[in-house]
């Protein structure tokens, strides 16, 4: 087959390794997205697809969108038996879609209906929920609705992030589409219609959703960190008497015991084995690492003893962000 990979970032480049070590298809076109200015040198970045597409020697083509005509027969021209689309990050009109006799394929991070959209990865993990998986689906004109060819679930861990678990169903969407390339020419897919009943939402995140709440409970304090691990990360304001409020970004923690008395939700409680120790709404939340603004990682002690030691009280809040 004549295939043509649609992706961007390292997610998709991991399942596009999978196809091209596979072999049993000629992968005739890599589609990204057009290079972007970033930082503050503004340099132009590639994005991951196309770094490995050129270290494969494949061709990259980078349209800003496919309202141009120019850009569909381009396309065309490449005579593509079957589209193969992981995280591309464009919306693709009919006019492309109906251009491959397979069709497109999209490989989606997640037990489709559930979790359509762009953050599916981040949104199974701030939500508390035990599994999530790779869904290869036939696409359409809708987001995600298409119908899914292949699914398999995989367990979220209670200390995975939004990093760990992306790096595993990239590897998982990869062995999969493999999996589906070699059944499409014998007829072994089987198409299934999601059930837009049971449909939910993922939408993208953003920066404020790394703060975090000390009134809700300690599951969920743990949840919402895990899953903006890496981006946006988690964080909060510490206030202490006399001085002046700071951002204090954090990585992944432990769930403590229930909590001794009734102290308020984000009330610093102190270090404990070296990890400091922060209420929830129901029990204690433990911390190994924070960074302060502007400053590097730091333990726990450490952070205790530059932070924290003159303080007669400290408390943790979303205020002043």
């Amino acid at each position: 087959m004549r295939a043509v990979y649609m992706g961007t970032p390292e997610f998709a480049a991991t399942i596009l390794r999978h196809v091209a070590e596979w072999g049993g298809c000629e992968i005739v076109g890599v589609y990204t997205q057009p290079d972007r200015p970033c930082g503050r040198g503004q340099t132009c970045k590639l994005s991951e697809v196309k770094e490995l597409a050129l270290e494969l020697g494949l061709p990259v083509y980078q349209p800003v969108n496919f309202r141009n005509p120019d850009d569909v027969e381009q396309l065309r021209a490449l005579r593509p038996d079957v589209l193969l689309v992981a995280a591309y990050g464009l919306i693709l009109p009919p006019a492309v879609l109906n251009i491959p006799v397979h069709g497109a394929i999209n490989v989606h991070a997640s037990l489709l209906p559930r979790y359509r959209g762009a953050a599916p990865i981040q949104r199974a993990i701030m939500n508390g929920d035990p599994v999530t998986g790779i869904s290869i689906m036939q696409m359409e004109q809708g987001l995600d609705t298409g119908p899914v060819l292949l699914q398999k679930a995989l367990a979220i861990g209670i200390f995975d992030t939004a990093g760990t678990l992306h790096d595993q169903l990239a590897d998982l969407g990869g062995r999969m589409l493999v999996q589906a390339l070699e059944l499409l020419p014998v007829g072994g897919l089987r198409p299934k219609p999601q059930d837009n009943a049971l449909a939910t939402h993922a939408p993208k995140l953003t920066k404020p959703e790394g703060v975090v709440d000390w009134n809700q409970s300690a599951i969920s304090v743990h949840a919402r960190i895990r899953g903006v691990t890496p981006w946006p990360g988690a964080y909060f304001m510490m206030h202490r008497a006399g001085h002046k409020p700071v951002r204090v970004s954090i990585e992944p923690g432990e769930i403590g015991p229930a909590l001794e008395g009734t102290p308020a939700p984000g009330t610093v409680l102190g270090l404990v084995d070296d990890k400091l120790a922060i209420a929830t709404r129901d029990r204690v939340y433990y911390i190994s690492t924070l960074r302060p603004a502007s400053k590097k990682p730091m333990s726990a002690a450490a952070f205790h003893c530059g932070y924290l030691c003159a303080c007669e009280e400290a408390t943790c809040s979303g205020e002043g962000l």
